[in-house]
């Protein structure tokens, strides 16, 4: 998993609208990059309503957030209606960037193993540098957890 330090590899993925957004064109702004498995589902939603929620603090500390799963853009197009999000999902069907950033792992369910998207968010520096990062990450709490360490990264 890309530590503290590294530098966010540049891909392009589809947004819910499909259109592409390439990570460098982020560049020069704070990022909020969050991964989760699966649109529409207890925790995934909570987590996106909370992003949602706090977006204004986000804006106020020029930051953009963006969610990152292997849904289609169709799907994260409904899932963005259905619960009224004002944040980008991006679509990685093809795991590139969870691949690429290290939250693409084996994961354990009930005595069964397979390949999905482990819970993390990385703040990225306007140099596209990680500047913080969260693995296996607990909904309840994360969002003002990310607010307050960019808050402590920009010095405000």
């Amino acid at each position: 998993m890309l530590e503290v330090g590294d530098t966010l590899p540049d891909i392009c993925l589809p947004n819910q609208d499909e259109e592409e957004i390439c990570l460098r064109d982020l560049k020069g702004k704070w990022m909020v990059l969050y991964f989760y498995p699966k649109d529409n589902t207890p925790g995934c939603t909570t987590e996106a309503c909370d992003f949602t929620a706090a977006l204004p603090d986000f804006e106020g500390l020029d930051a953009v957030i963006i969610g990152v799963s292997p849904d289609s853009p169709k799907r994260h197009r409904n899932f963005i209606e259905k619960h009224n999000l004002k944040i980008t999902l991006l679509s990685d069907e093809e795991k590139a960037l969870c691949q690429a950033v290290g939250c693409w792992q084996l994961k354990k369910n009930y005595g069964r193993e397979y390949m999905g998207v482990v819970r993390s968010t990385f703040i990225v520096d306007p140099e596209g540098k990680i500047a913080a990062r969260w693995k296996n990450v607990k909904v309840k709490g994360h969002v003002e957890a990310v607010k307050e360490k960019l808050k402590a990264l920009q010095g405000a």
